[in-house]
């Protein structure tokens, strides 16, 4: 299975900021969409970082006072990990693991296509997993 295939089953649809927006902004958007991440991207589409919760709690402890005015620019994770959408899922999970990261932004060349979670490889590895042992469980009972 392929990232893309994860992408496919989730929606292509991804929730970005740009470098000029505000830290308050990409919360509203955290809040409204009920997420946790944030691919900054350029109006080209290319990625350029990604703003995270972890972000935000750091930023809140070292400049409680400011850090919701600053600009996303000022305070996101340049260079963010990243995969293509024909990496498998063992690929993308290993970076996930070995960088320690929740949130894998997906890229075509520069441009960001999609953002995958743990989450939703979870959900794919348990969905091929499951759709496996009906395979075989109608295998051995003679089902076709």
């Amino acid at each position: 299975m392929l990232v893309s295939d994860v992408l496919e089953a989730k929606g292509r649809r991804v929730i970005s900021i740009g470098p000029e927006a505000t830290v308050k902004e990409a919360l509203a958007l955290f809040v409204e969409h009920n997420i946790g991440s944030l691919p900054v991207a350029e109006v080209t589409g290319q990625l350029i970082g990604i703003f995270t919760e972890r972000d935000v709690i750091f930023g809140d402890h070292y400049d409680f006072e400011r850090f919701h005015h600053k600009l996303i620019k000022e305070v996101k994770t340049p260079n963010p990990v990243t995969c293509g959408p024909k990496a498998t899922l063992a690929e993308a999970m290993s970076k996930m693991a070995k960088h320690r990261i929740g949130q894998l932004p997906v890229v075509e060349g520069t441009e960001l296509v999609g953002l995958i979670s743990v989450g939703d490889l979870i959900e794919a590895l348990y969905e091929q997993v499951e759709a496996e042992n009906q395979h075989l469980m109608n295998y051995l009972h003679g089902r076709s």
